[in-house]
C-alpha cells in the first residue's frame, strides 16, 4: 500500500472558513477522479466524522463508484445506524450496504470483563464483518479511509492507514489508499464537513470510541445493561441539548458498570445499577477536568433516568479530572 510524501504541503494553508473550505473540496474531487479513474472504492462508514467527511467526498467525486459498508455492531449510540444510513442513502446518493451483525457481536463478548480482550473481539469481528461483504462487491480497487493528519503524526509507523488496514486479509492489503483528508486536523474536517452539508449532529459529533458502547457498559456486557447504557446517553445528550451545552461541553456520556445496589421503587426494595455521568472539558485529551453543572440540571437528569431507564436506580456523577482518572472507564 505505497502512499505519497505523508507530510502537510507547505500550500495547505489551515481551513477555517467555509470559501476555503470549498476550494478543498474542489481539489480533492479533481485528485479523487484522477487517482481512482473508472474504478471502485470500498470504504467501511463508521459514522464518525472522519469517516463521514471523507465518504461524503468520494461520493462528491465519483458517485456510484463508491460502496459505504456500515457495520452495526451493536454499541452505537441510540439512533445513529439510522441516520447514517439516511445521510449516505438519501442525502448523498451513496451505495450503502448496511449490516446488523449485532447478534454476531454479542454472542462473542458474552461473559468477557476484560477490557482489552473486549477490544480485540470487537475488532477482529469488524474486520471479518467487513471482508466478508467486500469480497461480495466485484472489482473493487480502492480503499477509502478517514484517516487525518493527528493520525499521521501519531503513529509510529508514520502512517496510520497502514495500521488500519493490516488486519485485513491479504487480498484486501492490494487495495490502493483514498484519503482525501488525510492532511486535515479535526477542526478543519468539521468545516469541510459543513461546507459539504452534512448534519450538525454528524459534524460535530463528540469523540466515540472504536468499541462504542462496549467500553461504556464496564464488564461483561449483557444487553439490559448495553440497553441501559444507550438509553441513559440519549436522554443525557437530550438534556444536555435543550440547556444549551451542545458544542460547548467538550464531551459528556453515561457509564453503566456491573454492580447493583439496593434502591425504592414504589415503596419497593429494588436491587438495581448506578448510571455514571462523565462531562469534561479538553484540548488535546491528554488531560480533561470535569465541567460543572447547573445543580437543577442534574437534578432533571437524574430524574428522568432513574424513572425511564429499566433497571436502574441511582445516578453518580464522575468529576475526576485526567489525570488521574482517564477519560473513558475501560
Amino acid at each position: 500500500m505505497a502512499s505519497k510524501c505523508d507530510v502537510r504541503p507547505k500550500s495547505l494553508k489551515r481551513i477555517t472558513t467555509q470559501a476555503q473550505a470549498k476550494k478543498y473540496i474542489a481539489a480533492q474531487i479533481k485528485e479523487i477522479q484522477e487517482q481512482v479513474g473508472d474504478g471502485k472504492v470500498l470504504l467501511a462508514l463508521s459514522g464518525g466524522v472522519d469517516s463521514s467527511v471523507c465518504a461524503a467526498l468520494i461520493a462528491k467525486a465519483i458517485g456510484d463508484q463508491l460502496t459505504c459498508v456500515h457495520v452495526n455492531h451493536g454499541l452505537l449510540r441510540k439512533g445513529e445506524p439510522e441516520m447514517v444510513c439516511k445521510v449516505f442513502t438519501k442525502q448523498f446518493k451513496t451505495n450503502l450496504v448496511y449490516v446488523d451483525a449485532t447478534n454476531k457481536f454479542l454472542k462473542a463478548l458474552k461473559g468477557v470483563e476484560e477490557p482489552e480482550k473486549k477490544r480485540k473481539i470487537i475488532g477482529s469481528i469488524f474486520i471479518d464483518v467487513f471482508a466478508k461483504e467486500a469480497k461480495k462487491i466485484k472489482g473493487v480497487g480502492f480503499l477509502g479511509q478517514g484517516t487525518i493528519y493527528p493520525d499521521i503524526l501519531e503513529s509510529k509507523g508514520g502512517i496510520k492507514a497502514h495500521h488500519n488496514v493490516g488486519g485485513l486479509p491479504k487480498d484486501m492489503q492490494k487495495f490502493q489508499l483514498v484519503e482525501p483528508v488525510k492532511f486535515l486536523y479535526k477542526d478543519e474536517v468539521r468545516v469541510v464537513g459543513k461546507a459539504l452539508g452534512l448534519p450538525e449532529n454528524m459534524v460535530n459529533r463528540q469523540p466515540f470510541p472504536g468499541p462504542g458502547l462496549g467500553v461504556r457498559c464496564v464488564g461483561a456486557i449483557t444487553r439490559d445493561r448495553l440497553e441501559a447504557v444507550r438509553e441513559s446517553d440519549a436522554i443525557l445528550r437530550a438534556e444536555f441539548a435543550k440547556a444549551g451545552l451542545e458544542g460547548k461541553v467538550w464531551q459528556y456520556f453515561t457509564v453503566v458498570p456491573d454492580i447493583k445496589s439496593t434502591g425504592i421503587r414504589n415503596g419497593k426494595r429494588t436491587w438495581e445499577w448506578p448510571v455514571i455521568i462523565r462531562a469534561i472539558n479538553s484540548v488535546d485529551a491528554t488531560t480533561a477536568t470535569p465541567v460543572k453543572l447547573d445543580w437543577q440540571l442534574m437534578q432533571t437528569i437524574t430524574k428522568k433516568i432513574t424513572k425511564n431507564v429499566k433497571g436502574v436506580n441511582r445516578v453518580l456523577w464522575d468529576i475526576t479530572p485526567k489525570p488521574t482518572g482517564t477519560i473513558e472507564w475501560e
